[in-house]
């Protein structure tokens, strides 16, 4: 399975090369930070989708911004939001849950199951680290295989997202890319963004496509997973 984790920037930067950027890497979820959160969100989420060819699992207002999107390959059972505690003058986050299905193979194999998850966490240092220690505890709730795309707001040194990633793969540390950079996508200097997954998910392959559209497209770049799944 394909994932793509990618914070679009609010869709404020070239909306066409934004499309054709995930189109071409024909994800079967794609994790969005920054997604349509306020006025008419709901349109703005379903317009979302249409632009990338998938249809809407969950998020937009409910969960501040992040949205998970899927292919129709992929069946969604449940979904879940969370907000995270206000902190004065600065942004409400939160994230995004959807319990998920792809399955059976093309040679009638079984179907597997799992949980993709997305969240933004706090540019605050103060703030940040107790967004990711609600996120992990969320998380830890979580039996089924679990999928993590988010944008952490600091390179994996940082408390927060050492927090978050406890006991889950990096799949740029899995696949030797960490060196692969996404922020800001002008000049990457930053990795704050990422797909973590639960160790019973194979990372078979990784990318951070920097290319003259993705640069056109957001402020970020986005996070290409292949995952093989158990079941």
């Amino acid at each position: 399975m394909r994932v793509l984790s990618y914070n679009v920037h609010g869709r404020r930067d070239d909306a066409a090369a934004l499309a054709a950027t995930v189109r071409e890497a024909a994800p079967d979820v794609v994790i969005v930070q920054e997604a349509p959160r306020r006025f008419r969100w709901r349109h703005g989420c379903a317009a979302l989708a249409e632009a990338f060819g998938m249809v809407v699992a969950v998020g937009g207002q409910p969960s501040l911004g992040n949205l998970v999107l899927t292919s129709l390959r992929v069946r969604v059972h449940a979904t879940w939001t969370r907000r995270y505690p206000l902190t004065p003058g600065r942004h409400l986050r939160g994230a995004a849950y959807a319990e998920c299905s792809v399955g059976p193979g093309p040679d009638g194999a079984g179907t597997a199951r799992f949980v993709v998850a997305g969240s933004h966490l706090s540019t605050d240092p103060d703030e940040r680290p107790r967004q990711a220690a609600l996120l992990k505890a969320e998380l830890a709730g979580v039996r089924l295989p679990l999928i993590l795309g988010a944008d952490l707001n600091e390179d994996p040194d940082g408390p927060a997202w050492r927090t978050v990633a406890e006991g889950l793969t990096d799949s740029a540390v899995a696949t030797g890319r960490a060196d692969r950079l996404t922020f800001p996508s002008s000049g990457p200097r930053h990795r704050l963004d990422a797909v973590l997954v639960d160790p019973r998910i194979e990372v078979v392959g990784y990318e951070v496509p920097d290319t003259e559209r993705t640069r056109l497209a957001s402020d970020h770049l986005p996070v290409l997973a292949d995952l093989v799944l158990p079941g």
